[in-house]
């Protein structure tokens, strides 16, 4: 019976004879009880009644041909699956390239055949849309969307968020580069044929289940990113840090068994915990009321700002202490001065302290002579100079910061310790330098 050819017109693109090996040309002949692999012969050896192994010249068969219309009856299937291709290979409206590959049909015939059976009929576009929305059934379940009421993020290649989120990317829900990445590669190699013995192909099978436990890993994994929302990294640190910080040395020793309870079960026992926890400190704080005598809350509240007052002359004494300790050292009373009136405005301090240990801090950085001092204001050669730091490797420093910030909208010390592989005392006070001086915000 007739049955249309499964491979394109190219008859390399055919498996060959199984009788002579040369290309098959249609018509040719698939036995009906053998494979698979299919059996294939072509006419000259099927008419000489080849027989191999199991295959007898008297099994049933099949005649493989395109030669019968389809859609139309002046197109056979051959050239309507060879318009097909030219259209895929020479582009959509080239007509005349596609007439010229065809070599069968004008230009105006493939174009109003292409047009009234392809792109305006009715069953195929019903068909297509039935195709597109099972396929979005389909991944809807495998892919890893955000929430319907989050934007989320679209960092470019290689920057710091796209570091955060390994490698996510949110438009093909999908990553840069998957869990054992190379799984693939096990199986470039390996072609089941017929004459295969049963070790080898044993282990051929072997080989492939061995793939297919390593996808079911990637789909697992997946699966926990996507159910405990863990791509927008940046997101769930801040939701982090509502805890206190001993739930959140808690959540960090934690979650490392959330992938073994579902997301909801995980964060109800760490919100059970937290609550505990501010249960505790409740307590706690109402057994000190009652050791002080305090009966009502009007008398806590008296007892609460007395303790505060108490705390503030007890850090006053503590700075009038460090006075007296660096009192015999004019150079250390200044920088003490210096950095207490930094405190006060709201800086963070940008002067080292001097210390017990005996050690002599460094000398400032002479700057004279050095590329890229002119670059610098007074403020910028001060700050090289105490942290002996070259103009250049400063002005490097700041310009991936300030263009780190420009991207993310603000900038954290952490990200800025990422950046700059420095000393992170220099780290911080640069950081501290530009917050200080307009050049950069915090996140």
């Amino acid at each position: 019976m007739d049955r249309l050819g499964s491979f394109s017109n190219d008859p390399s693109d055919k498996p060959p004879c199984r009788g002579c090996s040369s290309y098959l040309m249609e018509p040719y002949i698939k036995c009906a009880e053998c494979g698979p692999p299919p059996f294939f012969l072509c006419l000259q050896c099927f008419t000489r009644g080849f027989e191999y192994k199991k295959h007898q010249s008297d099994h049933t068969y099949e005649i493989m041909t395109s030669d019968f219309p389809v859609l139309d009856p002046s197109w056979t299937a051959q050239e309507e699956m060879a318009l097909l291709e030219a259209v895929m290979d020479c582009g959509f409206g080239n007509w005349q390239d596609v007439a010229n590959q065809m070599c069968t049909k004008t230009k105006e015939e493939c174009e109003k055949h292409y047009m009234k059976h392809f792109i305006n009929n009715p069953l195929f576009a019903s068909t297509l849309l039935n195709l597109k929305q099972a396929e979005e059934a389909k991944t809807a379940d495998t892919a890893i969307p955000f929430l319907s009421t989050d934007d989320p993020p679209r960092p470019t290649f290689d920057s710091l968020l796209s570091r955060d989120m390994a490698g996510y990317m949110p438009a093909r829900a999908d990553f840069i580069e998957e869990f054992d990445n190379y799984a693939e590669w096990d199986l470039r190699d390996i072609d089941f044929v017929e004459d295969d013995s049963d070790i080898l192909h044993a282990l051929k099978m072997a080989v492939v289940d061995i793939y297919h436990s390593r996808l079911k890993e990637r789909q697992r994994r997946k699966k926990i990113i996507r159910d405990h929302g863990l791509i927008n990294l940046r997101k769930f640190q801040l939701m982090e840090r509502r805890y206190p910080k001993e739930v959140q040395d808690l959540y960090e020793t934690m979650r490392r068994f959330a992938r073994i309870v579902g997301p909801v079960e995980h964060d109800k026992f760490i919100e059970s915990h937290a609550l505990e926890f501010e249960l505790r400190r409740e307590i706690k704080r109402l057994q000190e009321y009652r050791t002080a005598g305090i009966t009502n809350f009007c008398s806590a509240r008296t007892y609460d700002h007395l303790k505060k007052t108490r705390e503030e002359e007890r850090l006053k004494r503590t700075m009038l202490s460090e006075v007296l300790q660096y009192i015999q050292d004019s150079s250390a009373c200044q920088q003490w001065l210096r950095r207490q009136a930094d405190i006060d405005s709201g800086l963070s301090p940008s002067i080292p302290m001097a210390s017990n240990s005996g050690r002599r801090s460094a000398p400032p950085l002479n700057l004279t002579g050095l590329p890229g001092t002119e670059k610098l204001n007074e403020k910028e050669k001060e700050l090289c100079q105490m942290v002996r730091l070259v103009p250049g490797a400063y002005l490097e420093y700041k310009s991936a910061l300030l263009n780190e910030c420009n991207k993310q909208g603000g900038l954290r010390l952490a990200q800025a310790r990422a950046l700059i592989k420095i000393d992170v005392n220099k780290t911080r006070k640069i950081y501290d330098f530009l917050i200080r001086e307009g050049y950069i915000t915090k996140a």
